[in-house]
C-alpha cells in the first residue's frame, strides 16, 4: 500500500489498522518508550543478532533509509507534499500514529526525493550510518527541517517519528537463528 493511499485511508475510515511489533526485540505500542535512547539500544541489540531483511528491500536499504530520515529532519527534506496535505493529512496520520505510539507506512517506499538506496550487503557501515544519525539527532539543537508529509514537528515529536519509523521497519527484520 503506498503511503498516499494509506494517508488518504486516514480520512475515509477514520483509523488505523495498527501492526504487532517484533516480539525478539521487544517492541511494538507500550513495550519501548518512543525515544532516540530506546531506539539506539534496539539497533544495537539487533546488530548483536544474526538477523536478516524479509521485504523488497534488505538490512543495508532499511538502516540507509531510516538514517536519510533522520538526517534529513536536521537538514532539509528533497522534496515535500503540498501544504495543504501536509496541514491535514499529514497532521493527522502523526496525531494517529502518536496516540496509537507505532506508525505503519509502505516499508520499501523511498523518502520523496531522497537518492536511491541501491543493494549493498555492507550492513555494517550502513548501521554505523544509521546510529551515528540519531546520536547527532538526540544532541542537535539547530532548527528542524520541517517533515515531507507530516509539516512541522518538534523536537520531541521528532524523536517519536523517527523511532515509530524505525520500529515499524523491524517488522520486516527476524533473526536467522
Amino acid at each position: 500500500m503506498n503511503r498516499r493511499k494509506f494517508l488518504l485511508g486516514i480520512i475515509a475510515g477514520g483509523a488505523v489498522v495498527g501492526t504487532g511489533g517484533v516480539a525478539w526485540l521487544g517492541v511494538g505500542s507500550s513495550k519501548i518508550p518512543l525515544t532516540i535512547d530506546a531506539s539506539l539500544q534496539a539497533l544495537d541489540k539487533l546488530m548483536s543478532e544474526n538477523i536478516m531483511a524479509l521485504g523488497d528491500w534488505n538490512l543495508y536499504q532499511i538502516f540507509v533509509h531510516c538514517a536519510q530520515s533522520v538526517e534529513f529532519s536536521m537538514s532539509t527534506f528533497p522534496e515535500h507534499k503540498p501544504a495543504l496535505f501536509k496541514n491535514t493529512v499529514g497532521k493527522l496520520a502523526f496525531a494517529v500514529f502518536s496516540e496509537k505510539e507505532e506508525m505503519t507506512h509502505g516499508l520499501s517506499e523511498v523518502i520523496p526525493g531522497a537518492p536511491l538506496i541501491e543493494k549493498s550487503e555492507d550492513t555494517v557501515y550502513a548501521y554505523k550510518r544509521f546510529r551515528e544519525s540519531m546520536v547527532k539527532f538526540r544532541s542537535y539543537g539547530g532548527p528542524l527541517a520541517e517533515h515531507f508529509a507530516y509539516g512541522s514537528l518538534t523536537k520531541p515529536e521528532y524523536e517519536r517519528a523517527h523511532a515509530m519509523h524505525f520500529y515499524n521497519h523491524l517488522l520486516e527484520i527476524k533473526p536467522t537463528s
